[in-house]
């Protein structure tokens, strides 16, 4: 007899301490799991008070992962509790400032007394390791002053070891794999989307990417898949009222995947959850579903999403 894998998916709203979505089930932690917390589920450079900007925390084993680090991620990470000195290990998808302007203050601010005491570890595309060398001479009046002069900190913590990586497996520690994919986000080249393995679970992440046949293949049957999306229309009024000139959001718009298209994506992959993140308010559950009718999430900022024998759900409380 052939038999199933069952897919659960259990969606919980609440607060830190969670109750079971539905009656008589429970929650309960694997210590083989994996747990991502949508730092920010917005995009685009413009600030947002409701979604900051992209960022992902994945906490796999002993290992604590964040990919991308965009505008409020700092915040972010103190409002789940996280020292920032604790996320030493960066992953990012490109180097749009979107997705890398909270890099300084987590660099910064992370160290000496916010526990930091090796070096900062960012992967990313090619001129990841340029940008960080600047950056540390961008703050160096900063660094003397905090390593040699007033607090004296642990010189080892304001290091950066940073690696401009291609396509494969970037990361093996702990049980913990990270594979770098290549995505289509033309004509930012080269721009990744990342795939986490631990324990027998999975979360793939797509970054900026229009419909990517590579994220299909690298990402198939992953636990989770956190995926882009926008809706045109709801891009081209908005930005109209920015002053946007038409080629520039014409621009804006063809770099991006369409609901619908991300639907066919959801299909193919056959994800456990999916889950939309990089996103405005636009309703993009609806246009997804003339091609996929599985478990489907809007992310919002905060939401934590636990991977183990199921899958749980749990929002902020706002």
């Amino acid at each position: 007899m052939r038999l199933l894998r069952k897919r659960v998916v259990v969606v919980i709203v609440g607060i830190a301490l969670m109750t079971p979505a539905v009656a008589g089930q429970t929650v309960s932690p694997d210590k083989r799991g994996i747990t991502v917390t949508l730092l920010g589920s917005g995009g685009g450079p413009n600030p947002n008070p409701k979604r900051f900007g992209p960022s992902i925390l994945v906490q796999a084993g002993r290992q604590t992962l964040l990919f991308d680090c965009g505008r409020g991620a700092t915040i972010r990470l103190a409002q789940v509790g996280k020292l920032l000195g604790e996320v030493r290990t960066v992953f990012l998808t490109h180097l749009h400032s979107d997705h890398i302007i909270g890099l300084p203050d987590l660099f910064l601010t992370g160290w000496g007394a916010q526990g930091r005491k090796t070096p900062l570890r960012v992967w990313g595309p090619a001129g990841t390791a340029q940008m960080m060398d600047h950056m540390q001479k961008a703050f160096e009046f900063d660094i003397r002053i905090r390593r040699d002069v007033d607090e004296k900190f642990v010189k080892e913590g304001i290091m950066v070891s940073s690696t401009d990586i291609k396509e494969g497996v970037v990361f093996e520690e702990d049980g913990v794999t990270v594979t770098a994919f290549l995505v289509d986000h033309r004509p930012i080249e080269p721009a990744f989307g990342y795939r986490v393995d631990y324990g027998g679970r999975s979360v793939a992440m797509s970054g900026d990417t229009r419909f990517s046949e590579n994220l299909i293949t690298f990402a198939r049957g992953v636990d989770v898949l956190v995926h882009e999306a926008i809706d045109p229309k709801e891009v081209r009024a908005r930005l109209s009222k920015m002053a946007a000139t038409q080629e520039e959001i014409d621009n804006i718009v063809a770099h991006h995947i369409t609901a619908e298209e991300a639907g066919v994506v959801f299909s193919r992959v056959k994800p456990r959850l999916a889950v939309y993140a990089h996103i405005s308010d636009a309703d993009l559950i609806t246009p997804a579903r003339k091609s996929y009718s599985g478990p489907l999430e809007a992310g919002e900022d905060l939401m934590t999403i636990d991977i183990g024998e199921t899958v749980s759900v749990r929002r902020a409380n706002r």
